[in-house]
């Protein structure tokens, strides 16, 4: 990869790249922190073939780019790119959500699990001394794992519809983190049963309207449901989940706007406020 030239534009150009990522709320997010905080930016979409990643975020950095969000389904090729400047966070997520160019080498830092933490903590929920059930063993799921375990959870249960993927990302965080690995377990979804009182679906199911299949998994009084992604309406999990008996529920909006704030502040040196960007996505999805 050759160096880029950023330092040459006034203005530096971000972006967020993902297959699918129309969609995105991403500039949206970042035109508001960039107004909070009077700091001048462009902020694209960029939509990327699936065998193209490596080469697009190159060709992006060499024509002077200064950083990326990735999404799905790149966080992962995110991180392998990024060997030479991982973070902490990132190195034992094994994947990266925020790509930057400094020192001559790609950098990459993992905020999906700080956005994930914030967006608890305004909810008023406490991940300590809670058994927790993590369904998805993607990019996301990977960002979260260690941030729970880090809140003081009782207990990690990772569940993936293919059960090796569960059991390669419990292997991978407890080798990292080794002493988690008590509180760490997992398998297919057919392995859920119990009594949970936070449920995360880190899953892709609710952008097909479907939830995730977990016989014999229960909530206990007063649990949470938390659906990464969101939608002006329940989406299909949080549907499921207050059918099953969840007493609360909450899609993954404050995430994004969380562990947006979090890549804002690695890339320009202040953390934005969350809360007003939040309220305005928010109004904005119930008159959608």
């Amino acid at each position: 990869m050759t160096p880029n030239q950023q330092n040459h534009s006034k203005v530096k150009r971000f972006a967020v790249i993902g297959n699918p990522v129309a969609h995105s709320k991403s500039p949206q997010i970042h035109a508001a922190f960039a107004k909070q905080t009077g700091i001048q930016l462009q902020y694209d979409l960029l939509p990327t073939p699936i065998e193209a990643f490596e080469s697009v975020v190159e060709r992006f950095f060499a024509e002077g780019g200064s950083g990326l969000n990735v999404t799905v389904p790149f966080k992962e090729r995110a991180w392998t790119m990024a060997q030479g400047g991982l973070t902490e966070r990132a190195r034992v997520a094994g994947a990266v959500n925020t790509l930057w160019w400094g020192d001559d080498r790609l950098h990459g830092c993992n905020t999906d699990g700080v956005g994930l933490l914030a967006d608890l903590h305004l909810l008023g929920v406490d991940v300590k001394g809670r058994d927790v059930l993590l369904v998805g063993a993607g990019g996301a799921a990977r960002g979260a794992c260690a941030p729970i375990l880090e809140a003081g959870c009782t207990r990690l249960h990772i569940v993936n519809r293919t059960e090796q993927r569960a059991t390669e990302l419990h292997q991978h965080i407890a080798r990292e983190l080794p002493h988690y690995a008590a509180q760490l377990s997992s398998g297919g979804l057919d392995q859920a049963q119990g009594l949970w009182s936070i449920v995360i679906n880190a899953t892709s199911s609710s952008i097909s309207q479907a939830a995730p299949n977990l016989p014999g998994m229960q909530y206990m009084p007063g649990a949470l449901a938390y659906d990464m992604f969101y939608a002006a309406h329940d989406t299909a999990f949080l549907q499921a989940a207050k059918a099953a008996g969840a007493d609360r529920t909450a899609d993954g909006l404050g995430m994004l706007v969380g562990q947006a704030a979090a890549g804002f502040a690695i890339w320009h040196g202040v953390t934005p406020e969350i809360e007003p960007v939040l309220t305005m996505l928010r109004a904005q999805l119930s008159h959608s």
